[in-house]
């Protein structure tokens, strides 16, 4: 008799969305997680959608931002993980960012009580057994080694690599709020927010190039020989990594002083190191953009160089770890079907997307695509226009498969905008927030004409 139950590899943000949405749409799930039997180098709980990095979810602007057009489609998939980061959510400007605790804690609960979802814990050392027909590999970034090893000798390719960096957490209570100050970007307001979401610590001219230096010179982690070639993911570069690309280039990311103003004194600030809430009670603040790989002591030494950090307490330091991912492209079919064993699917990050919203939002994909199989449903593509159907069509064919990289949702992914003709002849370009309107207006318009023709697998 044919197993129709559906197997999930890695209780991630990809694999939690996949069981979650298989289970929806009526299908038994076991979901194989391998912490707390065997942990990774980076994460410090067994529970499901533990996130090891930020804790933000990025832009939540669903009219503007192909991030929040991300997150606003997979609302209207009844996401677990959208529905999880809306109940965690903590004041981030007009980003959606979350209490880690509380988000992982609602995921791993509402997992364990579905009636069709069972979480096993143990690792899964190697390809799957062969009577488990319908596999989705959502082992993230961290994929032990046995099982990275076999995928490999499927393939016949090894896999790419890059390294991805921690930001350290700051205890609020130890901030010196007569340097430091309250205040968002241009006191913009986002969804639970105030204009006042972001701890901000000012640096003269001095102060800057000083802390520079110390960035630079400080001891790193050193890597072991197979690590030394892999390449940084340019999104979520080492401090210290920009700070050695120039001088200024820290001015103009993480550190610029735009839209700021501080009320302690009139002098404004050459630089600015934002500090952002990390969880429901308010009690720690990452630091934003400040992923690092200084060593854990150099850390303590570097960062109380920032005006109000003097006397900072750390939750969590900083760390590296290092990414696994495939080449989607060249391996993967339209469905996430592994072309040489299509029996195994593939979600989240090991697909060579980017981020928390567009790891989940493969392994939503992955999940209905595994489902409807199963229940031998048929499922059209979701439509290139959408930012869902964009990000699978670029995993999966759309970037070229020799220069593949890991890449965010952005509107580069999506069809191009029409050019207007106007009756002069004269040629007419959307620009600025027209042109994003449009993209999203376009997006959600075509996702309800699929989620109408779909009724039966949207469902």
């Amino acid at each position: 008799m044919s197993d129709k139950t559906l197997h999930i590899i890695g209780a991630g943000l990809a694999g939690s969305e996949a069981a979650w949405q298989a289970a929806e749409m009526g299908v038994d799930v076991v979901v194989h997680e391998m912490r707390p039997v065997k942990m990774t180098d980076a994460h410090q709980t067994e529970g499901c959608a533990e996130l090891v990095c930020s804790n933000s979810f990025r832009s939540d602007d669903h009219e503007h931002n192909a991030v929040g057009l991300l997150h606003e489609e997979m609302r209207r998939f009844n996401s677990l993980i959208m529905r999880a980061g809306g109940n965690a959510r903590v004041p981030a400007g007009s980003a959606l960012a979350v209490d880690r605790d509380v988000f992982s804690a609602e995921v791993t609960e509402t997992l364990n009580n579905h009636p069709r979802i069972t979480l096993e814990r143990g690792e899964v050392d190697g390809l799957p057994p062969e009577e488990w027909e319908h596999v989705i590999v959502a082992t993230g970034p961290l994929t032990s080694e046995p099982l990275s090893k076999a995928i490999c000798e499927l393939t016949g390719k090894e896999s790419l690599a890059f390294f991805d960096a921690i930001a350290p957490i700051v205890y609020k209570e130890s901030i010196d709020l007569d340097k430091a100050w309250f205040q968002s970007r241009y006191d913009k307001e986002g969804p639970g927010g105030n204009g006042k979401d972001y701890i901000n610590c000012p640096m003269t001219e001095e102060q800057y190039y000083a802390f520079i230096d110390a960035l630079i010179e400080g001891e790193k982690t050193e890597f072991k020989d197979w690590e030394k070639d892999t390449p940084y993911f340019e999104g979520c570069l080492p401090i210290e990594v920009m700070a050695e690309r120039g001088r200024e280039t820290l001015r103009f990311g993480p550190m610029k002083p735009v839209g700021l103003t501080n009320p302690h004194q009139e002098e404004q600030p050459y630089a600015v190191v934002q500090l952002r809430q990390d969880n429901k009670l308010g009690t720690l603040y990452n630091i934003v953009g400040f992923q690092t790989k200084l060593k854990y002591g150099m850390q303590t030494d570097v960062f109380k160089k920032i005006p109000g950090l003097e006397k900072a307490e750390f939750a969590r330091l900083g760390g590296i770890h290092r990414n696994t991912f495939i080449n989607s492209p060249e391996l993967l079919d339209e469905t996430l079907r592994l072309k040489a064993m299509p029996r195994l699917r593939f979600a989240g990050q090991m697909t060579g997307c980017e981020g928390y919203v567009e790891s989940a939002s493969v392994g939503l994909m992955a999940g209905r695509f595994a489902a409807a199989e199963i229940l031998g449903l048929d499922i059209d593509s979701l439509p290139v226009e959408t930012a869902m159907g964009a990000l699978l069509s670029h995993i999966t064919g759309g970037a070229e498969s020799s220069t593949f990289q890991p890449m965010n949702i952005n509107f580069g992914l999506f069809p191009p905008v029409p050019i207007t003709i106007l009756p002069n002849g004269k040629k007419k370009k959307l620009k600025g927030l027209d042109r994003k309107k449009y993209y999203t207006s376009r997006a959600l318009q075509a996702l309800e004409s699929w989620l109408e023709n779909n009724k039966t697998v949207a469902a």
